[in-house]
């Protein structure tokens, strides 16, 4: 997100820098222990989507991984939307961005604990949302697969703490792509349960229903919330419950939710087709109910993107 005479400004600790300038230290704990909490929200029209639920959850993960930001929600707020109208004459009239967030614990102090960090590092920037990679899996359909390594345990780490310790999600998603470079991961549990994919979660529509794995073992996403409100909204039954490999294969419809493509359709599973193999017509409907929300025709604001 930069132009000839303007350059994007980050949010780090306290004061808007040029990107250039947006360093933390090679000891800080997001570097030496992946221990991070972060958030990424994007836009529509230009304004942020759900902000407040994305706050909401980013206390929520820092009060369960102790990590003290220094701020209330509401300066957190402030300081967000700041820093998006410090870059808001970057943003592409027909486009939107990303807003992410990522604070860490701090720089780390030699002694016996992490916890002795202090005080908190916090990054807030800005980016343009590049829809090109997903643009095609709206009418095409993406490839799902799953992979041999299964999710962490919530006897571990809660799923609903959302952090950048991503290793395993990572190694997960490159696992997929031995059967197929462009999959999409489907990631299970140790029980063999349905978790989430690699960014995102994921739903099965069987027999008229809209169904999507439980918290106990996902991430409780924003767009998660935003499908099942408009499902509720159009009448559509929708179930939170524990799903298996069985399910998705012989599901009528397979999607996956995240922030950035909102609904991205799943047309095979491990090399077998859903439903009749082409994009359903909940899905369809959702899309089209989302896009009807937000002011943004979700599916023509990323294919524009490819011209």
């Amino acid at each position: 997100m930069t132009s000839n005479d303007s350059v994007r400004q980050v949010y780090i600790s306290g004061e808007l820098v040029p990107e250039a300038d947006a360093k933390i230290s090679i000891f800080d704990s997001a570097v030496m222990l992946g221990d991070s909490i972060t958030e990424s929200t994007r836009t529509f029209r230009h304004e942020p989507f759900r902000l407040d639920d994305h706050i909401k959850r980013l206390y929520r993960s820092l009060k369960v991984a102790r990590i003290d930001p220094g701020h209330s929600p509401a300066e957190i707020t402030e300081i967000t939307l700041s820093t998006l109208d410090a870059n808001r004459s970057l943003m592409p009239e027909d486009d939107d961005c990303w807003i992410v967030h990522n604070i860490s614990r701090g720089l780390l102090k030699h002694g016996p604990s992490p916890s002795q960090a202090n005080p908190a590092t916090i990054m807030i920037f800005t980016d343009h949302l590049d829809l090109r990679g997903w643009a095609k899996y709206y009418t095409e359909g993406c490839h799902a697969v799953t992979a041999m390594s299964r999710a962490v345990t919530a006897q571990s780490l809660d799923a609903r703490v959302k952090n950048r310790s991503r290793l395993s999600y990572t190694i997960a998603d490159q696992e997929a792509r031995l059967v197929d470079p462009e999959a999409q991961v489907v990631i299970l549990d140790v029980d063999g349960y349905v978790s989430e994919n690699k960014g995102g979660n994921i739903f099965a529509v069987i027999d008229g229903e809209l169904l999507t794995p439980t918290p106990e073992n996902c991430l409780a996403g924003v767009s998660r919330q935003t499908v099942l409100d408009l499902g509720r909204k159009l009448g559509i039954p929708t179930r939170e419950t524990r799903l298996r490999m069985y399910d998705l294969y012989t599901a009528d419809e397979v999607f996956f939710t995240s922030t950035p493509y909102c609904i991205m359709p799943a047309t095979k599973f491990n090399g077998v087709e859903v439903g009749n193999g082409q994009v359903g017509p909940v899905t369809k409907q959702l899309l089209a109910a989302w896009s009807e929300l937000t002011g943004v025709n979700i599916v023509a604001q990323a294919q524009r993107q490819l011209k």
